[in-house]
């Protein structure tokens, strides 16, 4: 219950951010002469000229409810006009939206900010997060001591029995029941025996490694499967910073890493903007503004299509809808993107498709790289 009210904290928290950001323009009221509540001017439209308060002023508990909904979940005709173009004509919509049609779409940053929000919101409700929580976290030495509580109490209950069952005078029925109880405890001690013997996560032998390449790795358990590298900064203190804070608590730093993947999530728009550019770097029609409004779109559906997909791998029937989505709808969207936003031929897209593709990954490594930076001050 937690995890879904925080959740839900998250996605309103989105939606205020994006609705403080969303200018105004193309709403309506209804129409009529009266003086402004606020000011005073006398007005005949929708609202004030002097002030630009609504001229109607709600006095209702179903003016508040509607308040909420339109200003929290920011459900109004732009939202609609929006949603359809950025998931089926993306370039449409951006390019129509740099070409100056402001009022009825949602901007490119109340997009992005709603998308981003709703979408770790969703995460959180459904449980998908980093895993952050370690032994040192969930009381390692509490568990051991509770499995060698157990297997001394079955240990304890078994010589009894054993005791008990050397003894001549005991009859059929006992000695049936104390051979069954003995058979019992020993399948309890095996099975106890097996749970204690398995590799549990240990962070004080965690140790933060540099590879011979200069990258540091950092595990998230002792069998060496789960990891995070990082390449050396070169920054002495910095490095150093990193490793302690890693070998000391690696749970706290992968929830610092969740945490500010969640704050700074805005960083993905200027660090994509310049590998956009670099592949019209000779088109001096297109500007950096032209770049930022088709990246921040995108991320703003890329943050969509994660809520869906995670959605629907809760849904057994649909993982593989959720897997068929994640491998193609990505590159088709962003393909169609390309193409619309800056005119662009079949092969003109492709192959800035496939060289955007490669791009993007080095966003994301930096992208990781500053919030493990980040995470360490």
């Amino acid at each position: 219950m937690n995890d879904i009210t925080e959740g839900l904290g998250g996605a309103i928290e989105g939606a205020l951010a994006g609705r403080a950001v969303e200018p105004r323009h193309g709403e309506s009221a209804a129409a009529g002469g009266d003086a402004c509540a606020n000011c005073g001017a006398t007005t005949t439209s929708p609202y004030c000229p002097e002030c630009g308060q609504k001229r109607h002023v709600h006095r209702s508990l179903a003016a508040i409810g509607h308040d909420i909904v339109h200003g929290v979940l920011h459900l109004d005709g732009k939202f609609w006009n929006t949603l359809p173009l950025l998931i089926f004509k993306p370039g449409k919509l951006t390019r129509r939206y740099i070409d100056g049609e402001r009022a009825k779409f949602v901007s490119p940053m109340a997009m992005f900010l709603f998308s981003v929000f709703a979408m770790f919101a969703v995460f959180q409700m459904i449980g998908l997060s980093t895993p952050t929580t370690f032994d040192n976290q969930i009381g390692m030495e509490e568990v051991e001591s509770s499995l060698g509580d157990a297997i001394e109490n079955n240990q304890r209950t078994l010589r009894d029995i054993e005791t008990q069952l050397a003894s001549d005078t005991l009859d059929a029925d006992d000695r049936n029941r104390l051979e069954a109880r003995k058979a019992e405890i020993e399948t309890d001690l095996q099975s106890l025996s097996e749970v204690a013997d398995l590799p549990f996560i240990n962070t004080d032998n965690l140790d933060v490694s540099v590879r011979p390449d200069g990258v540091r790795v950092m595990p998230l358990g002792n069998d060496g499967n789960a990891q995070i590298t990082q390449s050396e900064t070169g920054i002495e203190w910095i490095d150093e910073g990193l490793a302690k804070k890693w070998n000391d608590n690696p749970g706290l730093m992968l929830y610092k890493l969740q945490a500010n993947a969640y704050k700074f999530s805005w960083l993905l728009i200027p660090l994509s903007i310049p590998f956009v550019w670099l592949i019209f770097a000779w088109k001096r029609r297109f500007k950096a503004y032209d770049h930022a409004i088709f990246v921040t779109y995108s991320l703003a559906f890329t943050s969509l299509l994660f809520i869906t997909v995670s959605v629907l791998f809760t849904i057994p029937p649909l993982v593989g809808l959720a897997g068929v989505m994640i491998a193609f709808v990505p590159p088709i969207h962003l393909y169609k993107h390309l193409r619309g936003t800056y005119q662009l031929t079949r092969f003109s897209a492709f192959w800035r498709l496939i060289v955007l593709s490669v791009f993007i990954w080095i966003v994301m490594v930096l992208f990781l790289q500053a919030l493990l930076l980040l995470g360490a001050f």
